[in-house]
């Protein structure tokens, strides 16, 4: 007795799809779960070109999987990871996705038919659903990465991650001998801005103080909150000359236009401390901070608003005789 009362209504209510070409990839059989999501009706396509059917398909690649089969007689597999589909057929899931196709796990099996000529029989599986749980997975990811490495406020890096790239920055001017240069700086008054506009209005001036410094910067240097209202800046390859007119920049771009909160207009300044590295040795990195913070503190003394270099003599003796 023949099978095919039971393999025929099977193939047709698998959600899945099935399709058989002959060994001149002409198509044979495609089940009911493909030309509905195809509008491809098996009446009209069977005995063409597979690859003129559906004229989306990589057919290089797909020749060379096909012709592996026939030839070794053994089975062959695609996941959607290492190609989303094989057939567009766009998926019907309620669901957010970055793409309107069904991601598909195929597999190409080897088959004879009752006379011995060889076909290959094509499972579709339906994988959108592992599609987008992965995507989902990855943003969730990339969104846990950049919080551990991004202040929540400013978009400035965080004091830990900023730190750790200092210290590598720090390494890698002492391997390669090149310069590298320090900037602290912090708003000057930020307590007193803080009591008169109340802390959204100070929030107001953090976030465009870091949109405005971060304009005038390289995609090299390393922005980052140290603390409250301080902020780092490690200028790669710059000597002290360059990062005083990065700095100086910088002070102006902040002075020069008010902030607007709730209609009130917020002037603020700020004051910058700058360092080259000349330290060696493993704590090279914790030497220019101090020294980038003394400069800092002595840009306070002298009036704030203002940028000064850090000097291993006057700055010194200016914070030990104040």
């Amino acid at each position: 007795m023949s099978d095919d009362w039971l393999t025929g209504p099977i193939l047709e209510q698998l959600s899945s799809g099935v399709l058989v070409v002959d060994e001149e990839f002409q198509l044979v059989y495609l089940n009911t779960f493909l030309q509905r999501h195809s509008s491809v009706q098996l009446t009209e396509a069977k005995g063409k070109s597979l690859f003129k059917v559906f004229a989306d398909l990589p057919e290089a690649w797909l020749r060379r999987k096909f012709a592996s089969v026939l030839e070794l007689q053994s089975p062959s597999f695609s996941s959607w990871e290492q190609r989303q589909y094989v057939i567009k057929l766009p998926h019907l899931r309620p669901v957010t996705s970055s793409s309107q196709y069904m991601a598909q796990n195929c597999t190409m099996l080897p088959l004879n038919d009752p006379s011995g000529r060889r076909h290959v029989c094509m499972l579709i599986e339906d994988a959108t659903d592992a599609f987008v749980y992965q995507q989902h997975l990855q943003t969730t990811l990339q969104k846990l990465e950049q919080s551990n490495r991004v202040d929540g406020l400013t978009q400035a890096l965080n004091r830990r991650y900023w730190e750790e790239q200092l210290k590598l920055e720090v390494q890698r001017a002492q391997r390669y001998q090149q310069p590298l240069s320090l900037l602290l700086f912090d708003l000057d008054k930020f307590k007193q801005l803080n009591d008169q506009y109340g802390h959204l209005g100070g929030d107001c001036v953090l976030i465009e103080l870091t949109a405005r410094v971060r304009g005038l910067l390289r995609d090299t240097d390393w922005f980052g909150r140290y603390g409250g209202e301080e902020f780092g800046i490690v200028l790669t390859n710059t000597a002290l000359a360059g990062a005083m007119e990065v700095a100086e920049r910088i002070c102006l771009a902040v002075s020069s236009k008010a902030v607007t909160f709730n209609e009130h207009s917020i002037q603020s300044s700020i004051s910058v401390g700058v360092a080259q590295l000349d330290a060696a040795g493993e704590r090279a990195h914790e030497v220019l901070i101090g020294q980038a913070d003394m400069a800092l503190y002595n840009a306070k003394r002298e009036g704030r608003n203002r940028v000064v270099s850090y000097s291993a003599g006057e700055t010194e003796f200016q914070l030990k005789t104040n």
